[in-house]
């Protein structure tokens, strides 16, 4: 496994224990929530099976699952879906993707579903007349979390051969933990940021949406 692709458990752990106490605390309390997960387990060593390059886990059903046990709500309430991302430039096309999509579906059969497969490779050709703003071409899967409308949809987990849980969080968990929903601006996309954050707040009303818009001065 390339260095890129360690742990983030592992990198907070090798740094100053003051500097990252708190980084590395929301680490392996969401390692834990996940192996506690049976469940949620079995669904990554299903998808691990396909051996999609760059796949993880992603967004929703990885916030929410925290969220779940937060707030003592039961597993599974408010998941519609389970994202998988992964990333293939060899092929840009729909059928490579849709053949992709169809043997998840085989490996996934018997799990949490429905999952939802996508080539982070190719999105930019249909996001924009999907929601409304450009997207740019992508050099890796890890790439797009970057791009989600909210800090707290930008986390992602793949199981690796060896058991380890590889989670990838590039603002960081502090808003997963604190059940916050707050803007990311790097794409402008205020539509999806407050869809999303209507939704949350109607099955987790512990949670605290930050508006697109900056509070006036």
């Amino acid at each position: 496994m390339a260095p890129a692709h360690r742990n983030r458990l592992q990198d907070a752990k090798a740094q100053a224990p003051q500097a990252e106490t708190g980084a590395a605390r929301h680490l392996r309390h969401l390692d834990a929530i996940i192996r506690a997960d049976s469940d949620l387990m079995h669904l990554l060593r299903c998808l691990r099976s396909v051996r999609l390059p760059q796949w993880r886990l992603v967004a929703g059903c990885l916030y929410q699952t925290v969220w779940n046990v937060l707030t003592g709500r039961q597993r599974r309430t408010g998941i519609k879906d389970y994202d998988l991302i992964y990333f293939d430039n060899a092929d840009l096309s729909w059928e490579a993707e849709d053949a992709v999509i169809q043997r998840v579906a085989a490996a996934a059969a018997g799990c949490l579903g429905p999952v939802e497969t996508r080539n982070q490779a190719r999105v930019h050709l249909w996001f924009e007349s999907r929601f409304g703003c450009a997207y740019p071409p992508l050099a890796c899967a890890d790439e797009a979390l970057r791009y989600y409308a909210s800090i707290v949809h930008a986390v992602g987990v793949r199981l690796e051969e060896d058991g380890r849980l590889d989670i990838t969080a590039p603002f960081g968990l502090g808003d997963l933990f604190a059940m916050a929903i707050r803007p990311n601006r790097t794409l402008d996309n205020a539509a999806s940021h407050a869809s999303k954050a209507r939704r949350a707040k109607t099955i987790w009303p512990e949670v605290t949406v930050l508006p697109w818009e900056d509070p006036p001065d």
